[in-house]
């Protein structure tokens, strides 16, 4: 399935109207299975699907391997053959029971106080270690970076992107989707799939830092993340209580640090 659609439209620029051809983001529901049991529907972008299941198994604690999961495949059983939007995801030990350890994070639209879902959260995940440091120059050149690497965004105007990006500036996954924390849960499905470990990388996103992001980030245990935009007050929460570094506004050649500096700066240098 493609992730962009053409459509006819009307463009006015002053006094002026014509008919011209737009891309549009395409935006489908996805169904996540596990052992054939629907365990959550979102909308998202088609495309890298299998990314954004075992990424969202990973950031709702449902897995904490690659090597948990045995076949991914899309549900034959779908009405219509150009349509896949149903994913199956087996586990290796098919007997387990999900229901008692699935975490239901809330998010904004949710009605569960942030109180009651960080203590949820304290519960199963651990304060972040990691020594990693990225200079301040760096950072700056990763939402240009992201940028370019955004083929749709250019193409329609109406799409997120989430980067991983390590100490010394290299890109190492991308994807894009109409939803921010659908683009987080397919880069993180892409490092688990790949067995590329997130504990030294940073977490670049396009749109606002908000609690799912920030909560996403955690349970990878990603210690850095960076938005173009406004984190909220419960990320930043979070990122205190769990020694997160977050950053906000990376714009320019400026950005806001809103928790843990210290992983913000340049490296000491030896024998001094």
């Amino acid at each position: 399935m493609s992730d962009t659609k053409r459509v006819s439209i009307l463009k006015l620029e002053g006094q002026i109207s014509r008919g011209v051809e737009d891309d549009l983001v395409m935006e489908e529901p996805l169904e996540i299975r596990v052992n054939g049991e629907s365990l959550s529907v979102t909308m998202r972008t088609p495309g890298n699907d299998f990314d954004l299941a075992v990424g969202f198994l990973w950031t709702e604690q449902l897995i904490q391997a690659r090597e948990e999961i045995g076949t991914i495949a899309y549900c034959p059983d779908e009405e219509q053959a150009d349509l896949k939007n149903i994913v199956n995801v087996v586990l290796v030990d098919r007997e387990r029971k999900l229901e008692s350890s699935r975490r239901l994070w809330s998010n904004s639209s949710c009605g569960l106080c942030g109180k009651a879902t960080l203590d949820a959260i304290r519960r199963v995940c651990r304060p972040i270690k990691s020594g990693v440091r990225v200079t301040p120059e760096l950072l700056f050149s990763f939402p240009e970076e992201l940028r370019q690497n955004q083929a749709n965004f250019e193409r329609t105007g109406g799409i997120h992107a989430a980067g991983l990006f390590d100490e010394q500036g290299k890109l190492w996954v991308v994807r894009e989707d109409i939803g921010r924390h659908n683009a987080v849960d397919k880069v993180l499905g892409a490092a688990l799939n790949n067995q590329l470990s997130v504990e030294d990388k940073i977490l670049m996103v396009s749109g606002r830092l908000g609690f799912e992001i920030a909560q996403k980030a955690l349970a990878a245990g990603i210690p850095v993340v960076a938005s173009v935009s406004a984190p909220s007050s419960l990320a930043i929460e979070l990122a205190q209580d769990f020694h997160m570094t977050t950053v906000g506004f990376l714009r320019g050649h400026s950005m806001n640090v809103y928790s843990n500096p210290e992983r913000i700066g340049y490296p000491t240098p030896h024998g001094d």
